[in-house]
């Protein structure tokens, strides 16, 4: 093995996993794959009958014991992230930890601290923010030159609604999986939190939080399920501290194949930035009636393997993080606060509430 490989543990052996980051890490001539985790010893040994060669482990804790890392993916059900992170944290791992980062605020402050008692890095697992159009947008936005944030649209469209029903066979076509899918995980609360929101805005906010720096103030919303088990079309009214106010909105009933929408659009006091993630294009328009175009090729719009790619840079001190915790955290405010607002028929909740 290089001395300058990353040794990195991959927890979690379904489908993203499988499908992304094992293929990602494998290809990645600075990283070692030590070990495959999962809970299941069908998916372990699903996983690595695919990708021999790294240890495989039904454990967490033993993985730990037993193997030498720099850093773990973790990209396990949702509700199973806040313990497992910090399992890893205390450990004194570097952490890419898919998102949603966890499913409520408390739990996402408190890994954050973990990390820093530690002098470690977590990493969100938001493939776009390692974009140059995003990054691009966040320097703009950073700036000042455009003046304050007054109004952000924040909108994503999927087509995940067969993922809500359990019938990830839709999406075969699709993503061609070939070791496998997700099963009926995202159509299981007890396992995914909410739907929409957890497994889509929690992307769309997260690049929102990226490119615009802002925080929460409070937030309103309603929450559809339609047909399925959990919510399919999201709407929150937002306010901002300092006093933006934004709409953030997503559904998942579009057709599958379809590339759907996902626009993050901030409007300032002396012009305004539109953000179309899925084509790949950024307009910054400026007072003096300039804009500023940038559009990606189609292989840069959504660059998949970016994540568990900056853990190992991280680990071998390459490059800093590039999709920090804190943004992750302000996504979960949002979302905590927003499923406790639909299931109270739209009231306002504060987001200092949420730390009560």
């Amino acid at each position: 093995m290089s001395a300058r490989q990353a040794r990195i543990g991959v927890i979690g052996a379904g489908w993203w996993s499988t499908y992304t980051h094992i293929p990602g890490l494998i290809e990645n001539p600075h990283a070692h794959l030590a070990a495959i985790c999962d809970r299941s010893e069908e998916a372990c040994e699903r996983a690595t009958t695919a990708f021999p060669g790294a240890a495989a482990y039904v454990d967490v804790e033993t993985m730990l014991a037993e193997t030498e890392l720099d850093g773990v993916v973790i990209a396990i059900p949702h509700a199973a992230h806040y313990d497992v992170a910090a399992r890893c944290l205390d450990a004194g791992l570097n952490v890419m930890l898919e998102k949603p980062m966890v499913l409520t605020a408390k739990h996402a402050a408190d890994l954050i601290r973990r990390a820093e008692a530690q002098a470690v890095e977590l990493i969100i697992g938001y493939p776009w923010h390692f974009t140059r159009t995003a990054v691009r947008a966040r320097e703009v936005l950073g700036s000042g030159e455009l003046g304050a944030i007054q109004h952000v649209v924040c909108t994503f469209s999927s087509m995940v609604v067969e993922f809500y029903r359990g019938n990830d066979a839709a999406y075969q076509p699709v993503f061609d999986w070939t070791v496998a899918g997700p099963g009926d995980v995202y159509a299981r609360p007890e396992l995914s939190g909410g739907g929409q929101g957890h497994l889509q805005i929690t992307h769309s906010s997260g690049l929102m939080f990226f490119v615009t720096g802002l925080r929460l103030r409070r937030v309103s919303a309603l929450m559809n399920s339609f047909d399925v088990p959990v919510d399919l079309v999201d709407a929150m009214t937002v306010e901002f501290e300092g006093g933006a106010l934004g709409v953030v909105s997503s559904t998942g009933n579009v057709p599958v194949g379809d590339a759907g929408q996902l626009d993050v659009r901030a409007y300032c006091e002396h012009g305004y930035v539109l953000l179309d993630a899925i084509a790949g294009a950024l307009e910054i328009h400026r007072r003096d009636g300039s804009i500023e175009r940038d559009q990606l090729s189609a292989d840069d719009t959504y660059p998949r393997f970016a994540t568990a790619a900056n853990l190992v840079d991280v680990c071998l001190g390459r490059e800093p993080n590039g999709s920090p915790a804190e943004f992750g955290h302000r996504s979960v405010e949002l979302l905590d606060a927003a499923y406790r607002s639909a299931a109270n028929d739209g009231r306002m909740v504060e987001v200092s509430n949420l730390y009560a």
